[in-house]
């Protein structure tokens, strides 16, 4: 596919700045509406999981409690669906609930309870409470909210799909090979890339303060120094209490059989998770019209241009379209105020998209199953991102 390509560098960024700064006061502060608006994306995500549970339970209670004849078609449909929802509250609580949060964007809601705070959120054992996940949160906070953030297409930025996947780019393998696995990596993606990434990441900040070299990749064996620290922090407490402590509770309904039902049904869950999340976060930056920097911003305003030239929105619209996006589907006005609480994207999007035509600039949103396609073409090397030098 051919793009037509502009040349930003005739926008007048200072402009630009002064339009983007001024959204802030066109859309006030943060008060008691947007943290509701927060409570209810996280009732939704709680009643997915809640319900998907159940449905679980459902299935192998009739199973195995009752005399109910039945059909293997009608389990494995019901513990499907359970799989399903509670793949989708998993992908909630990270990007409906602890995404907004850890940017600390209902810091400044009068009288919110500590736990709804950047520094309150999944801080110490809460993290067991708030977001129990392969990622520990203090290291996607720091990997995600300011390297990603604030080197977003830079050499920089962690999350670069064109540059993580050039090893397979370069691969002596068939095209074939290349886009099954990115399909398969795409099941597992939270556990293979972002915990030992967002680990090594959080590390190499430390050894930055100590001026030392920094790690350029995370061991996964348990017996090295990084995989050590990898699985005692990050995968066996999530992998423990997921896949191990839940299907037990199943015990008593059928013994280990049941028992074994519920952590494939669970795995499938995780399944869905890692497939949903990877759906509405990779694109957001990865595509051939998606622009790359090859050196640092230098000003506010070329801050402000880079977002909008190295983002992407979907589709968007109501609570409940935005709630199965994770609300990533405004991913420019993200980019722009990333710590402002989800319910201002709504309300931001029509004006950013005024501020767009008025400078000209393209305002990048489609389908995220179109964009997806894309995403995948450029990690198998079939199309690039667009590098700029400077603007």
């Amino acid at each position: 596919m051919q793009h037509t390509y502009t040349d930003y560098r005739d926008v007048d960024q200072k402009q630009l700045q002064i339009d983007i700064d001024a959204i802030k006061k066109t859309i006030g502060a943060t008060g008691q509406e947007d943290f509701k608006h927060l409570l209810k994306l996280e009732r939704w995500g709680r009643g997915a999981t809640l319900s998907g549970f159940a449905l679980i339970l459902l299935a192998i209670y009739l199973e195995y409690m009752t005399t109910y004849a039945m059909h293997s078609i009608t389990f494995w449909g019901i513990g499907l669906i359970g799989s399903f929802l509670i793949g989708v509250g998993n992908v909630s609580r990270w990007a409906n609930v602890t995404h907004p949060i850890l940017h600390g964007a209902y810091d400044k809601v009068p009288n919110i309870p500590a736990r709804y705070t950047k520094d309150g959120f999944a801080a110490g054992n809460r993290r067991f409470i708030d977001w129990l996940d392969w990622i520990k949160p203090d290291a996607w906070a720091f990997e995600h909210n300011i390297m990603h953030h604030y080197h977003l297409g830079e050499a920089d930025d962690p999350d670069n799909v064109e540059k993580n996947l050039e090893w397979l780019h370069k691969a002596r393998i068939p095209n074939w090979m290349k886009y099954a696995f990115v399909y398969l990596f795409a099941f597992t993606w939270k556990l293979t890339y972002y915990a030992p990434n967002t680990l090594r990441i959080l590390e190499n900040k430390a050894r930055a303060g100590r001026k030392e070299e920094p790690t350029l990749k995370y061991e996964l064996s348990p017996f090295t120094k990084n995989g050590k620290t990898l699985w005692l922090h990050y995968i066996l407490p999530y992998g423990l209490f997921q896949f191990v402590f839940l299907p037990l509770l199943f015990f008593p309904l059928g013994g280990m059989e049941a028992v074994l039902y519920a952590f494939i049904f669970i795995l499938i869950g995780e399944a869905f998770a890692n497939l949903h999340s990877f759906l509405v976060i990779v694109p957001n930056h990865s595509a051939e019209d998606i622009y790359q920097f090859s050196t640092p911003h230098k000003t506010q305003g070329e801050y402000y241009l880079r977002q909008i030239m190295g983002s992407v929105n979907y589709n968007t619209g109501s609570d409940l379209i935005d709630f199965g996006h994770g609300f990533l589907n405004y991913q420019i006005e993200h980019h722009l105020f990333p710590n402002m609480p989800h319910s201002f994207y709504q309300k931001m999007q029509p004006i950013v998209k005024d501020i767009c035509k008025k400078h000209n600039l393209e305002y990048r949103q489609e389908s995220v199953f179109k964009r997806i396609l894309m995403t995948v073409d450029l990690m198998v090397g079939k199309t690039k991102l667009l590098t700029i030098e400077g603007i």
